[in-house]
């Protein structure tokens, strides 16, 4: 995820390291928003990425709803960081009790704001995301060897679109991209109809620097496939020890692996879940 320029994108930035463990796997505001009733699960609020859609959560809700938690999956507007992340603060508004925050690739930066100052988000979990510090933006975060790091002809198709800020344009991924570096674990065939319904991301929801941090004061989770080429697992590492997140390692997956394997995606809210009180 990256702005279109033909410099490097995701150059890695100093990121502070602290101490994390490490599993590996092969209406009312909620300001003032009840206390749910003893023993109530937290809602479970899912934000997808660029490139995906509230459909990418489809294995998960499955399996939390039969884990007995209320689940919502909110369409990210994949424009404008800060813009987006208002979207799903507002929905995060319309929620009583408790919430654990999930946010897929993208998704994890829009988290990262959204949940700041909004009492009743509990837990964050990022799944195969960037977790941005203030002044970050996500296209700093993907690191060096990411395969977004290529030239953008050869990545990217290109789209202008109404509305869009001065040199914004709406990105799309290429076939070969999509099918072997971002969905490469998931089966052919599906991972080309994914391609074919990807929503286009802008170029501006990349470069716009993160005004929160909310990793800083909310517990945090964090989930990174091995094999994730788009945010390479050093960089999330980096990001999680920072943010002194639980970390699991998934053995293999893609920047799909919530598609390919909801459930061990799933254990890892569900951990987050169980935290809350």
């Amino acid at each position: 995820m990256t702005a279109f320029t033909r410099r490097r994108w995701f150059v890695p930035t100093a990121l502070a390291v602290a101490a994390v463990g490490v599993t590996t796997l092969a209406a009312a505001s909620p300001l003032d928003a009840a206390t749910p009733a003893q023993g109530a699960k937290p809602t479970v609020v899912l934000v997808h990425g660029a490139w995906a859609d509230t459909a990418s959560w489809n294995g998960e809700i499955a399996i939390l709803r039969r884990a007995g938690y209320p689940v919502r999956a909110i369409g990210n507007p994949l424009q404008n960081l800060t813009t987006d992340s208002q979207t799903v603060k507002d929905f995060l508004k319309s929620i009583r009790g408790p919430i654990v925050l999930v946010g897929h690739s993208y998704g994890g930066s829009v988290i990262t704001n959204a949940a700041a100052g909004v009492r009743n988000v509990k837990a964050l979990v990022y799944v195969d995301a960037a977790a941005p510090a203030v002044g970050e933006t996500t296209g700093q975060l993907s690191g060096a060897t990411s395969a977004l790091s290529g030239a953008p002809s050869k990545l990217y198709d290109v789209v202008s679109y109404a509305n869009a800020p001065a040199k914004a344009s709406n990105l799309y991924l290429k076939k070969d991209v999509f099918l072997t570096k971002f969905a490469n674990s998931v089966p052919r065939d599906q991972a080309t109809d994914l391609w074919a319904t990807q929503r286009a991301a802008s170029t501006a929801a990349f470069t716009t620097p993160s005004k929160a941090a909310a990793w800083k004061t909310i517990p945090s989770w964090y989930f990174i496939s091995s094999g994730d080429q788009i945010i390479t697992p050093q960089s999330e590492k980096k990001m999680a020890s920072r943010a002194r997140s639980k970390v699991t390692v998934y053995q293999g997956g893609s920047h799909l692996t919530l598609v390919s394997d909801p459930a061990a995606v799933s254990k890892v809210i569900e951990a987050a879940g169980a935290s809350v009180k």
